[in-house]
C-alpha cells in the first residue's frame, strides 16, 4: 500500500531507477515479478516510489540468498 505523501513516477524514469528497459519492464509485470502501475487519472502509468523501492530490496535479498545457497 502506498502512502500520501508517495511520488508516483512515470515510466521513463522508473527504467532509469531499476536500470530495465521499458519492454522489459512490462514483461515482468505481465510475468507477475514487478509491481504494476497505478493510474491516476485513468490513462497514464505511474509507479510508486515506495513499491519500486519495496521490489528492488526484494530483488536483493532473493540474489543474496542465492549466492548463499550456491
Amino acid at each position: 500500500m502506498t502512502d500520501s505523501l508517495d511520488r508516483l513516477l512515470p515510466i521513463a524514469r522508473v527504467s532509469e531507477v531499476v536500470g530495465l528497459s521499458r519492454a522489459m519492464i512490462y514483461r515482468k509485470i505481465r510475468e507477475g515479478t514487478f509491481p504494476a502501475p497505478h493510474k491516476p487519472g485513468g490513462v497514464a502509468s505511474r509507479w510508486s516510489e515506495t513499491e519500486l523501492r519495496d521490489w528492488r530490496e526484494e530483488v536483493a535479498q532473493a540474489r543474496i540468498a542465492r549466492l548463499r545457497a550456491a
